[in-house]
């Protein structure tokens, strides 16, 4: 495990596992990998997927069993270091996923994009190729397709020859769908969930003020703008989670 060879170590967290690792170490470790032609499987967890993990095997097994696994939620470094074994930083899958974009293209290799409406991607690629030039899209495709195109998708990103995979679907979507095509998309050096990363590049959503975000107020700031579709999520899975967190704190 490239991880536990370069001396970081995993941590266990309600069920789950995060890498305690912060946002340098992370990219460091992906290059790192990328370079010894070892194919990385990343995901994030935050509190709503650890709450649906505990009633869904399959969600648990695609988080559990990959490669590389960062906090990507406030709520998880305080459940850390509530529980006694501290994370260093929340690393926000967001902001892996636009530095392995410029990384890429400091690195002269190219990533595909698969995810979000049709309109969003190609925004996400006029974007990405008006700062990085031409060769930084290798392929994209938006999210929207039956299960049955999956193989034919999947052979179009190896086909490709990107060498990172981001998907931006909902969870547990693009979870499993990573999971299940683990085999076939090795050959690309690195694959990662993105959720709704598309569209805060494109412009569709934006982001939370930086004072937000280190306030651990992101969620405040998604829900304003997105009232019915975010309001089980983070009030519902929150307080599940909180639940969560106190019976794993009394039975310590």
């Amino acid at each position: 495990n490239i991880i536990l060879k370069k001396g970081y170590h995993r941590i266990s967290l309600l069920n789950t596992f995060v890498d305690n690792l912060t946002m340098s170490e992370t990219l460091e470790v992906i290059n790192e990998s990328i370079d010894q032609k070892t194919s990385l499987h990343h995901t994030v967890v935050n509190a709503a997927k650890i709450v649906a993990m505990q009633d869904n095997p399959e969600l648990a097994k695609s988080v559990n069993e990959a490669d590389l696994i960062n906090a990507d939620g406030a709520a998880v470094v305080w459940a850390s270091k509530l529980l006694g074994n501290p994370l260093k930083e929340r690393v926000a899958g967001i902001d892996i996923f636009t530095n392995l974009v410029a990384n890429a293209h400091l690195r002269n290799e190219s990533v595909y994009l698969l995810g979000a409406t049709e309109e969003v991607v190609e925004k996400v690629v006029e974007k990405f190729t008006a700062q990085y030039g031409n060769t930084i899209i290798g392929g994209y495709r938006n999210g929207y397709f039956k299960q049955q195109d999956e193989q034919a998708i999947v052979s179009d990103i190896v086909a490709s020859g990107a060498t990172y995979l981001f998907v931006a679907m909902t969870s547990p979507k693009k979870e499993i769908f990573l999971y299940e095509h683990r085999e076939k998309l090795s050959k690309l050096g690195f694959i990662m969930g993105v959720g709704g990363s598309f569209d805060v590049v494109s412009g569709k959503v934006k982001r939370a003020p930086l004072f937000m975000q280190k306030l651990g107020l992101e969620w405040f700031f998604r829900l304003i703008q997105e009232p019915r579709r975010l309001f089980k999520r983070y009030f519902v899975q929150n307080l599940k989670f909180i639940l969560l967190l106190f019976k794993a704190y009394f039975t310590k």
